[in-house]
C-alpha cells in the first residue's frame, strides 16, 4: 500500500480535530466543565486520548477553541442564510441575534466559556477564534465602519458584555432589553435580523433619536 499523500494526512488531522471540538461542545453543554474529562471527550470523538494533547495544551484551551468554532459556525450560518444579503444593517442585526441566541440556547456552555476567559490562561488565540474575528470584522466593514480595526473590538466587547448580562445566575438581563440597547446603539431597525416575539421594550424606539456618545457624536452607524 502506497503511503498517504500530505494532503490526505492533513485532511485526516483536520477531521480528527473537528471531532474533538464537536465532542467538547456536546459534553460540556450536557454535563458541565468539571464533569467532562479529556478521556470523555476522546471517547465521544472516537479518538485516542493522546490525540487530545497533541492538538491542545489543556482542557481549558480545548473548550475555548470548541466554543469559538460553534460561535463562528453559528454566525456564518446566520449571515449567509436565505435570503442572502449584502445590506450592512441586516448583516449586523443577524450577527447580534446569532450571538445572543447562542447564549440563550446554550447557557451552560456559554457561561463556562465566559468564566474561562477570565481565568489565568486568558483569551486563547486559535484558528477558530481568528475565523470568528474575521466574520465580525467583515460585518462592521459592510456596515460602513470607517475604522474596522477600532470598531470590531468594540462590537466584540459589546456582544461579550451582553452575553455576560444574559447569563448572570440569579440576575439575568432580559434578551429583549439587551437587544434593544444594541440595536439602538447602531441605529438598527427592530424588524431586522430575527426579532424576538412581541414589541420592543418601552422607551425610545431603536429607530428614534440616538443618545450622544461621550465624544458628542450621535449613534449613527458604528460609534
Amino acid at each position: 500500500m502506497s503511503p498517504r499523500s500530505p494532503s490526505v494526512n492533513e485532511e485526516l488531522r483536520r477531521r480528527s480535530r473537528e471531532r474533538l471540538l464537536q465532542a467538547t461542545v456536546e459534553l460540556v453543554g450536557e454535563h458541565g466543565y468539571e464533569a467532562t474529562t479529556l478521556g470523555h471527550i476522546a471517547d465521544r470523538a472516537g479518538a485516542a486520548r493522546g490525540l487530545v494533547s497533541y492538538y491542545f495544551p489543556g482542557k481549558r484551551q480545548l473548550l475555548q477553541s470548541a466554543v469559538h468554532r460553534l460561535m463562528h459556525r453559528t454566525l456564518e450560518a446566520a449571515l449567509e442564510r436565505e435570503p442572502r444579503t449584502d445590506d450592512g444593517h441586516e448583516r449586523l442585526a443577524r450577527a447580534v441575534d446569532a450571538i445572543l441566541g447562542l447564549a440563550c440556547d446554550q447557557p451552560l456552555l456559554m457561561r463556562t466559556h465566559m468564566a474561562g476567559i477570565l481565568q489565568a490562561e486568558g483569551f486563547v488565540q486559535c484558528p477558530e477564534q481568528q475565523r470568528l474575528a474575521e466574520l465580525l470584522r467583515d460585518t462592521v466593514v459592510r456596515f460602513g465602519s470607517p475604522d474596522a480595526d477600532e470598531d470590531y473590538p468594540l462590537l466584540r466587547a459589546l456582544l461579550m458584555g451582553a452575553v455576560f448580562a444574559l447569563l448572570i445566575p440569579g440576575a439575568p438581563m432580559p434578551l429583549v432589553r439587551l437587544r434593544a440597547e444594541l440595536f439602538q446603539r447602531y441605529g438598527l431597525d427592530w424588524e431586522l435580523g430575527v426579532p424576538p416575539g412581541g414589541a420592543p421594550p418601552d422607551g425610545p424606539s431603536p429607530n428614534g433619536p440616538m443618545r450622544p456618545l461621550p465624544s458628542g457624536r450621535p449613534h449613527q452607524g458604528l460609534p
